[in-house]
């Protein structure tokens, strides 16, 4: 596949997980009234599951990637979950806790880190 249709891909997944997750932020913090970090942890995991499914079966695919253990792709892809989702963290604690910039506009900026830190970690270690 060409590196150009993968980016696409990802980028078509990246938007369908970006609304996935922007829906439950705001249901949890505007209609359960939860804290931003909780709603966000919550939108984070709920859209991830949804991520890896397209990740392996549309995104990543290859006649080698097919072969390989599922159980190993997905504790890498949890790993690379981990290390995005810490990555958006700390970037929206910055901008909401130390910058007070507004909670809304700073989750929706943190998906951009998110979507760059996983793109990076599943192409080159989880699905290569």
């Amino acid at each position: 596949m060409k590196e150009s249709t993968r980016v696409l891909r990802f980028a078509i997944i990246g938007t369908l997980n970006a609304v996935i997750t922007a829906v439950v932020i705001w249901v949890m913090m505007d209609l359960f009234h939860q804290e931003y970090k909780i709603s966000n942890l919550t939108g984070y995991f709920i859209a991830q599951v949804n991520n890896f499914i397209w990740g392996k079966y549309w995104i990543y695919i290859s006649e080698e990637n097919k072969g390989k253990s599922l159980w190993a792709q997905l504790f890498k892809f949890t790993i690379s979950c981990v290390v995005s989702y810490i990555a958006q963290f700390l970037f929206i604690y910055v901008l909401i806790d130390i910058l007070d910039m507004n909670a809304y506009l700073a989750q929706f900026f943190g998906l951009f880190v998110y979507g760059a830190v996983n793109f990076l970690f599943n192409r080159f270690i989880t699905f290569r």
